[in-house]
């Protein structure tokens, strides 16, 4: 019988974050170092239409694009969102439009910023003006945002000139980066399953119907759709089954590289867990490898797993879990 669950519901808050690098064809290079510039750019396809933002390829016809034109720093907005509470990282602090805006000379829409004292300021058609960043970067925030444009809207629209594209120390890369918060709440099987690890204990949970033991464990049986209770006790030792050497150092990580990283399934587990492969050379780990958990002196969850020394499982022991 399994025991009673706390009545207290666990919460933690997680950061998902990691710099997404990229280089930059000739078109986008283009783009952001005009954008450095205070100079928007677009390309025309092969039907004549000018895309802004631009790309490298026809949409319609997947011809590639190279005849850059410079378009106009005003233009409509052809939709639009309030957004009464700003996010961290989003381009104004204080309450703002989302909008669409087709520059003049451009026959698509850009997604930007309007800065605009209320959602009553705002409404298709609306004419508007870049205001640019203080100090540009080659990047889309070089665009801190639209403003309303309070100049004579009803002259003809300037047509799109032929831009060579070239610029003094063009932008060939950047660094986009990539974060997620949230608060992670776990169920009434993973709270059992964490509240094991705290005492040096891996648990999961048996199917009743297929007989699969989970870990970690999900409340129910995935494979079957029904719910799991059966607490059963696994390991400490297991088998690596299958393992990857990382070479790259992550951010606020204190491990030194080259590591392992495996899935390893721990004796009396129905599938693996993954896990750090230390106290062996990282060259020297390998399938079958027979490990255990290494739990620091108030670790919550083990460390990392290393050798028991001894002989590694055969492969029709774990073939299955692969």
């Amino acid at each position: 019988m399994p025991p009673a669950p706390s009545s207290e519901a666990l919460r933690a808050p997680l950061v998902v974050e990691f710099p997404f690098t990229r280089s930059l064809g000739p078109v986008q290079s283009a783009f952001l170092t005009g954008l450095r510039e205070r100079t928007v750019l677009g390309v025309r396809t092969t039907g004549g239409r000018v895309l802004v933002p631009p790309v490298e390829y026809d949409p319609v016809t997947a011809d590639e694009l190279r005849d850059l034109v410079e378009v106009s720093a005003t233009g409509t907005v052809t939709t639009w969102a309030w957004n009464p509470s700003p996010s961290r990282g989003q381009p104004l602090a204080t309450p703002f439009a989302w909008v669409l805006v087709r520059l003049d000379g451009a026959d698509t829409a850009l997604l930007h910023a309007l800065d605009a004292p209320g959602p009553e300021a705002v409404h298709t058609g609306l004419r508007v003006r870049i205001r640019w960043a203080a100090t540009p970067t080659g990047a889309i925030t070089d665009i801190a945002c639209f403003t309303p444009d309070t100049g004579d809207s009803t002259g003809p629209r300037a047509e799109p000139a032929p831009h060579s594209g070239e610029f003094t120390d063009p932008v060939r890369g950047i660094v986009a980066p990539a974060r997620l918060d949230y608060t992670y709440a776990p169920g009434r099987a993973q709270t059992r399953f964490l509240a094991a690890l705290a005492g040096r204990r891996t648990v999961g949970e048996r199917c009743p119907s297929c007989h699969k033991v989970y870990v970690p464990p999900r409340g129910a049986c995935p494979t079957c759709g029904v719910a799991t209770a059966e607490q059963v006790e696994v390991g400490p030792h297991g088998t690596v089954t299958t393992f990857c050497i990382v070479n790259i150092k992550a951010k606020n990580l204190d491990i030194e590289v080259p590591y392992v990283y495996a899935h390893i399934a721990l004796d009396g587990a129905g599938l693996a867990l993954h896990g750090r492969i230390a106290g062996i050379p990282y060259d020297q780990v390998r399938m079958g490898l027979r490990v255990e958990p290494v739990w620091t002196e108030d670790g919550r969850y083990p460390d990392h797993y290393r050798p028991t020394g001894e002989p590694d499982a055969d492969y029709d022991a774990y073939k299955e879990l692969l």
